[in-house]
């Protein structure tokens, strides 16, 4: 049996959201003169107000604070440039249908000679990424961000983007991601035991999503989740947005959540075993890719990793 540490977890070190292409990123440099010219040039009423990084910062954008009230993110390389469009046009008609504030678009930057792509300037918002050392009562965030994804899934999907390149294919069918996890599976089986990773895997990959497309943030976890006073007040980051199979956005019920907190939050959402059968999949996907790049680097990460795999195996096993 894998026995679970009921402590709550580190929050899993964050990986660019589609690992197996992102190897060798054409990036673009980005920096606070660059920021402060393109303000300058495109929005000159906001000129003479600061303008400070962000940190710690993204792999997918980088984020500027500008002045007091607002942030400029920057898409870091093409792949992630088209979710700019997509942000600008979908955030503000979420927002007032959902229970914890989320970034609010407040103009859109055009591409110049220095920077290539659309970027965005949004309202700042106050918090802490969440980790569990500054949430207050766990079983209350866990509660919080269910109440929250039920909202999202209410919302009408009509024109939203499917599953496809623009956000990793969040959302869409596990398989995807099949030959990368197997391949971790192969280059881990002298640390791990292979076969009951592949069974955990295999069984995943039977579960299918029969039901109608939601709205999926496609990105869940505590970097993108911000806390103040102890408690969960806005989601950030939805670059991956986009509707189709939620299980995706539960691959935080191990990444951050204890047994305890992830039972919370299990009872807090409205989905069959099936679906949580394939968000065990998709945290298990994560966990491996993770373990993977940071074990002769990182020991606290790697341990984190490892963690969320023993939990995902040990809720497998549960429920067998």
């Amino acid at each position: 049996m894998v026995a679970e540490n009921d402590a709550p977890h580190h929050s899993l070190v964050v990986m660019p959201l589609d690992p197996s292409s992102m190897s060798n990123p054409t990036k673009v440099e980005i920096d606070t003169q660059l920021v402060r010219r393109l303000v300058r040039t495109q929005f000159p009423q906001w000129s003479n107000l600061s303008i400070e990084s962000v940190e710690p910062n993204g792999w997918d954008n980088r984020t500027y604070r500008l002045g007091k009230a607002m942030s400029v993110r920057l898409p870091s390389a093409e792949c992630y440039a088209v979710q700019v469009e997509k942000e600008q046009r979908w955030l503000p008609k979420l927002a007032p249908l959902l229970p914890l504030a989320i970034p609010a678009p407040l103009a859109m930057g055009l591409p110049t000679k220095d920077y290539p792509w659309r970027w965005s300037v949004y309202r700042w918002l106050e918090g802490e990424h969440a980790t569990a050392g500054r949430i207050k009562n766990m079983n209350r965030f866990a509660t919080t961000l269910a109440q929250f994804l039920v909202a999202l899934w209410q919302a009408d999907t009509a024109e939203g983007p499917p599953p496809g390149e623009h956000n990793f294919f969040r959302g869409g069918p596990l398989a995807k991601y099949d030959s990368e996890t197997r391949d971790a599976i192969d280059s881990l089986c002298s640390r791990m035991d292979a076969s009951v990773l592949t069974e955990v895997w295999e069984t995943s990959l039977k579960s299918t999503w029969n039901d109608t497309p939601v709205w999926v943030h496609g990105d869940l976890h505590g970097t993108n989740l911000l806390v103040r006073d102890g408690c969960l007040s806005a989601v950030i980051d939805f670059g991956c947005l986009g509707v189709g199979d939620p299980a995706c956005d539960f691959t935080i019920a191990w990444t951050l959540f204890s047994v305890d907190s992830r039972r919370e939050f299990r009872a807090a959402i409205p989905i069959d075993d099936s679906t949580w059968t394939r968000s065990r999949g998709w945290a298990l996907w994560k966990g491996l890719i993770t373990l993977l790049k940071v074990l002769d680097t990182n020991p606290r990460a790697a341990a984190s990793a490892r963690q969320t795999i023993d939990a995902v195996l040990a809720d497998h096993q549960r429920a067998a």
